[in-house]
């Protein structure tokens, strides 16, 4: 999925409306942004961790969208936006590492969209971490067996 300019251009505001919430002179928090993204209403929601709304929009080319990778093809954009505004991201007045996190309607998490951190922690990709519980349970049971 390709997103047109106003998209990028709406997801950015909304994100700097975010970003402007968090000055970099104010009192630091600990939380992390989360981003609800509705394939049916276009809306995009963004939340702290207290589940209080910071803002939201409404992104057209994404109402009432089909497409069943829908989430995984947002996933590029969102990340995008919020990489083009890192210098003002990293002076947020929120306590490092955070984290931007696409969430499901039940605040579920669904994807670490990206890590804010000037100290470089790095993020593995999801996809390096799939079935690694099932090995290490694996692993564990072989060790106890022996």
């Amino acid at each position: 999925m390709e997103a047109s300019k106003q998209t990028i251009q709406q997801i950015e505001r909304t994100l700097r409306k975010v970003i402007a919430k968090f000055p970099a002179e104010a009192e630091p928090v600990m939380t992390d942004i989360h981003l609800l993204v509705s394939n049916y209403t276009g809306e995009i929601r963004t939340y702290n961790d207290d589940d209080e709304e910071l803002d939201r929009c409404v992104v057209e080319e994404w109402i009432k969208s089909a497409d069943e990778d829908f989430y995984e093809d947002i996933v590029p954009i969102l990340r995008r936006c919020i990489e083009s505004l890192r210098p003002s991201i990293e002076k947020m007045s929120i306590m490092q590492p955070f984290s931007f996190v696409l969430i499901d309607e039940d605040h579920e998490t669904l994807q670490d969209l990206v890590i804010i951190d000037t100290e470089e922690t790095v993020m593995l990709d999801t996809a390096l971490l799939d079935g690694l519980e099932e090995d290490l349970d694996a692993f564990m049971k072989q060790l106890l067996e022996e």
